[in-house]
């Protein structure tokens, strides 16, 4: 695995310029910020092997520990991304997977007709944040893991954080989880954002128009093509020192990564957010 290693040595001190456009964003965002990587710390792990003809193909996962200073403030943010290594005309290429978007996203019956009275539950944003923090990197074997597991991750976070739950059996109402079933809300992004902008009881969120304005606990809803169709959640878990969303994600799993994505792959200038304070109506 040397090869790897220094691949990647080349990439972070910049001797590899586009080769990884992700990466050449990140290095922008914290020139934006103000913020700066003092340390990097990856750890490659090979998961799978092909060999087709005389080439040798490869999936990893690449975790990163970046310690990040802001003016005084320092904080360590953690990505585990995946990626597929192969050989391409005599030429090794690392292409990064990240899978952000759903297969589906089914309509929710949220008629006036079945919404109940409004009604008011009591948030433990530290439980929830705590939930977060232990299983970002790990699945918790109460649930079902999902391809796609930004949203169920999610969802476990604010349950955790005592979001109540109603709508079963019908998975097209409410937000719920009860045995080996779901809501579409639980687990599905563009389902879960809908609900949110609608619910009068179980878990609630009250739309705000700025990060800036969420606190911990709260969550980002992501919408990356930026054409109505949302394929991204997260869960806010600290601030950085100017105030802004730091955040927690699967599917690819990271851990207090600034919140506006724009070092994501998936990320597009069309990009539009939703900001919801939960437990708020």
């Amino acid at each position: 695995m040397k090869d790897l290693q220094t691949y990647w040595r080349n990439i972070f001190r910049a001797q590899m310029p586009g080769e990884q456009i992700w990466w050449d964003r990140k290095v922008k965002l914290c020139e934006t910020r103000g913020a700066e990587m003092v340390r990097i710390k990856g750890e490659g792990k090979v998961y799978q092997k092909l060999r087709t003809n005389d080439d040798l193909n490869y999936r990893y996962l690449l975790h990163l520990e970046i310690l990040m200073r802001q003016g005084k403030h320092f904080y360590m943010e953690e990505q585990v991304f995946p990626f597929v290594c192969k050989t391409k005309e005599g030429k090794t290429i690392h292409r990064l997977v990240e899978i952000t978007t759903d297969q589906a996203a089914p309509q929710l019956a949220l008629l006036e007709s079945e919404v109940a009275e409004e009604t008011r539950f009591s948030y433990d944003r530290m439980s929830a944040v705590q939930y977060a923090e232990n299983w970002w990197n790990s699945y918790n074997p109460a649930y079902r893991k999902f391809d796609v597991d930004c949203t169920n991750y999610v969802s476990q976070c604010l349950k955790a954080g005592g979001a109540p739950m109603w709508g079963a059996p019908n998975r097209s109402k409410g937000w719920w989880y009860q045995g080996g079933s779901w809501s579409f809300s639980w687990a599905v992004a563009h389902s879960f954002r809908w609900y949110l902008s609608g619910a009068k009881q179980g878990l609630k969120g009250l739309e705000v128009h700025t990060p800036q304005e969420l606190a911990p606990g709260d969550v980002i809803c992501y919408d990356f093509e930026g054409d109505g169709r949302f394929n991204h959640n997260t869960i806010v878990v600290a601030k950085d020192s100017e105030g802004m969303p730091l955040v927690n994600a699967h599917t690819n799993n990271s851990r207090h990564r600034y919140w506006s994505y724009e070092d994501s792959a998936a990320w597009t200038p069309e990009i539009n957010y939703k900001f919801f304070r939960i437990g708020e109506t």
